[in-house]
């Protein structure tokens, strides 16, 4: 009998033992920045109110879509005072304007609203006079940061972060929870990703989808991938875009040499480096490079993972993998 209780004591012991190491997931979603968010984390603690407070702070620094906003009253000159978020887009912007010498400028906004891809609206008889007047305040080294003031050479500038800010914001989340002492977890915000460690629920490394470019909606995985304690962002064409008269495709991505919208055969880049934000703003800074300038860089820049989709000469999808970018 002795032994019976025993043996039975035993059982209880290993499957309370065995629950107790069956790992979960805490998983969060919700609508951010105009789009879906999803956040996967090894806690079950409900981190909803502290990510729904960042989310608000990010916006209320750096939406253009937000009429109080400290960047909207900085383009409406009513203000020029930023915060510690603001401060820290505004500098990695300003290092990869001059890395991508002028590829990559926030502060082509007024050129983005002008063609109808940005909040302001669009133009009447937007013509090549009235692009070359826009293009007179665009330019990030006009515009300078003085602790927690930013000052403009031209009162028209308007800065828009929203090539950078969603992957930002994708940090500052995973920057939270790393602050937490939480290893493992994958952000994602709109199709941006920031990933450390593994999934410890499949006890597998986190795994996420580069999609097929479908210019009727339809969605479709290229290729999937394994992230090491990294991030990447996908810009794509092949959702946004204009068709002139002739049946040429024009990306939203404005050229900020000229002004005008992008002729490119580049469909979809996806950036796989550090910090989703640096992912970002480079993803929307090559589909304005073309495959060759993209080529060109990368050579001295290795931290950059890059997959390209395009379409080559006989209009047939090609993809290149650059610097690594991972198979599978």
């Amino acid at each position: 009998m002795k032994m019976k209780k025993l043996a039975i004591l035993f059982l209880i012991v290993a499957f309370v033992v065995s629950c107790k190491q069956e790992p979960k997931n805490s998983q969060l979603s919700g609508e951010v920045f105009g789009t879906s968010y999803s956040v996967i984390y090894d806690s079950e603690v409900n981190y909803q109110k502290q990510f729904d407070s960042l989310f608000h702070i990010i916006n209320k620094s750096m939406s253009t879509y937000q009429a109080d906003s400290d960047i909207s009253r900085l383009n409406k000159n009513q203000s020029n005072v930023i915060d510690d978020h603001f401060a820290h887009v505004f500098d990695a912007s300003k290092e990869i304007y001059k890395l991508t010498e002028g590829v990559f400028d926030p502060s082509i906004g007024a050129i983005v609203n002008a063609w109808d891809f940005g909040p302001e609206g669009s133009i009447e008889g937007l013509d090549s006079l009235k692009i070359d007047s826009l293009m007179l305040s665009v330019g990030l080294d006009k515009v300078t940061r003085h602790n927690l003031t930013i000052e403009k050479q031209n009162p028209n500038t308007f800065i828009d972060f929203n090539a950078i800010a969603k992957g930002y914001g994708v940090d500052v989340i995973g920057w939270f929870l790393e602050s937490k002492n939480i290893a493992n977890y994958l952000v994602e915000i709109g199709g941006e990703i920031r990933a450390k460690g593994r999934n410890i629920e499949k006890q597998a490394d986190w795994k996420v989808g580069v999609e097929q470019p479908h210019f009727d909606g339809e969605q479709s995985i290229l290729r999937a991938i394994s992230l090491h304690d990294e991030s990447m962002a996908t810009s794509g064409t092949y959702r946004k875009y204009k068709v002139d008269e002739n049946g040429n495709k024009y990306s939203h991505i404005i050229d900020t040499k000229t002004g005008y919208p992008s002729k490119t055969n580049l469909l979809s880049i996806s950036v796989i480096t550090e910090d989703c934000m640096i992912a970002d703003a480079y993803a929307t800074a090559f589909k304005a490079m073309g495959v060759d300038g993209v080529r060109e860089f990368l050579k001295t820049h290795p931290e950059l993972k890059v997959f390209l989709i395009f379409e080559n000469d006989n209009q047939e999808l090609e993809t290149m993998s650059l610097n690594g970018f991972p198979e599978n």
